[in-house]
């Protein structure tokens, strides 16, 4: 493997991050799941929520829906009104990880999310971790979403990557194989414990 790894770049959402719409949801609808799954499958989809990420805003995204389904205005607004009360914390043992990566201080430490620019002020402002990377590409200030190849080269101009000696960190397995096709080294995040034996696996002790 590749020992002369010195950049490492973070997705967030699902790996250093918790967010899940389901929190606010299962109180809404008194602790029903099935009426969680269809209301988030059927009307505020993931990929309705996506678009964000790529740059729609909160306020057209939810006229959208009202427009669409008039009769579940109430629920539609609470999505983005509530949209803070979905993020349930930190994964700690993955935070962690990255503390030990910053304080060895071996590798260069970015991160690349798919968020809303609207919403990601709050998780700077929530999450102290997030000022350990020396810098973060958000998706929803570029307007271009993971898989899409243009943000990964974004992310290697940007910042004059190599991808030979970086590694990228993704929960979602398509943002994984797009990174490998610009011949960076990937990581399909599962847990902490499988993240740190493959950090090992390309030389890089934590």
């Amino acid at each position: 493997m590749n020992n002369k790894i010195d950049t490492i770049v973070f997705d967030l959402g699902g790996v250093l991050i918790d967010w899940n719409p389901e929190y606010v949801y299962l109180k809404v609808f008194n602790g029903d799941q099935k009426k969680v799954d269809w209301f988030l499958n059927t009307i505020c989809t993931h990929k309705w929520n996506v678009a964000q990420d790529a740059g729609r805003s909160f306020q057209d995204a939810t006229q959208l829906l009202v427009d669409q389904y008039p009769e579940y205005e109430e629920w539609i607004r609470i999505f983005y009104d509530r949209w803070e009360d979905m993020l349930g914390g930190t994964i700690t043992e993955t935070v962690t990880l990255l503390d030990q990566l910053k304080k060895a201080n071996t590798q260069r430490l970015y991160a690349l999310t798919n968020w809303s620019a609207e919403s990601f002020p709050v998780a700077l402002q929530r999450y102290d971790f997030l000022q350990q990377f020396e810098g973060i590409i958000v998706s929803g200030e570029e307007k271009i979403i993971k898989p899409n190849p243009k943000i990964y080269k974004i992310l290697l101009d940007r910042y004059q990557i190599n991808p030979k000696q970086s590694i990228f960190i993704d929960d979602n397995f398509q943002n994984v194989q797009a990174a490998e096709k610009f011949g960076i080294n990937g990581i399909h995040f599962k847990f902490a414990q499988q993240l740190k034996e493959d950090l090992n696996k390309f030389g890089v002790s934590v």
